[in-house]
């Protein structure tokens, strides 16, 4: 699975450099082995942004802006973060991250699915498990049509200098109720600034993601 991120991630012509951080042994000589670029980082960070941060500054790099996609990304589309670089070298952008449209109830209701409100000024309002706005006398089944509900992509950019400032914030209460880091930035009064794609690239965060990867993606092909 983390060759396919790097190898997606490399195919991106707004990424110049391209370095896995990680915690663990066997990650990193596997990466080593691939031929990639990685960096052993302390095995006490709280979240994947502090392990982010830290890789920047181990590698000395004078990039003007950071993005970090995770290793449970294989689908990750180069387009994607062509998109997501574009977004964060926009002036008054300092943190950029991406959604998509959700077209069905399953995913709607699915709290491993992380959904996100967005304003007109494509700023996040809140991120959430829960299904947000609810849609008051309608059936269920029908909120995705009558309303933009959207999906959030676990993929963020930053302006260093954000990315320094938000690891310096203690957790928050909506942060620790919700299990979502995003909630710490914005209840300290940091913007996100959300982008919209129509690809979608599931990410692997449960054995059943990994299930249905298996068997959309490869059963056919062991045929």
């Amino acid at each position: 699975m983390i060759q396919r991120v790097i190898e997606q991630v490399r195919l991106c012509k707004s990424i110049g450099h391209v370095v896995v951080a990680t915690d663990d042994d066997r990650i990193y000589n596997h990466v080593l082995g691939l031929g990639a670029e990685c960096v052993m980082t302390d095995t006490k960070h709280p979240s994947g942004t502090d392990r982010c941060l830290e890789a920047f500054e181990r590698v000395n790099s004078d990039a003007d802006c950071v993005v970090n996609v995770q290793g449970d990304e294989p689908f990750v589309d180069p387009s994607q973060l062509d998109a997501l670089c574009t977004l964060i070298s926009q002036p008054e952008v300092s943190i950029a991250t991406l959604a998509k449209r959700i077209s069905d109830k399953e995913t709607l209701f699915d709290p491993s699915k992380v959904k996100v409100v967005i304003n007109k000024y494509s700023q996040a309002l809140y991120f959430s498990r829960q299904v947000i706005p609810f849609y008051r006398n309608a059936d269920e089944g029908s909120w995705h049509a009558l309303h933009s509900y959207y999906k959030h992509l676990g993929l963020y950019a930053y302006k260093p200098e954000k990315l320094k400032t938000i690891c310096t914030l203690a957790p928050s209460p909506l942060e620790k109720a919700e299990s979502l880091e995003q909630l710490r930035w914005m209840e300290n009064g940091h913007e996100i600034y959300v982008g919209i794609t129509d690809i979608e690239s599931p990410a692997i965060d449960t054995p059943e993601d990994l299930q249905n990867v298996l068997t959309r993606y490869f059963s056919s092909s062991k045929r």
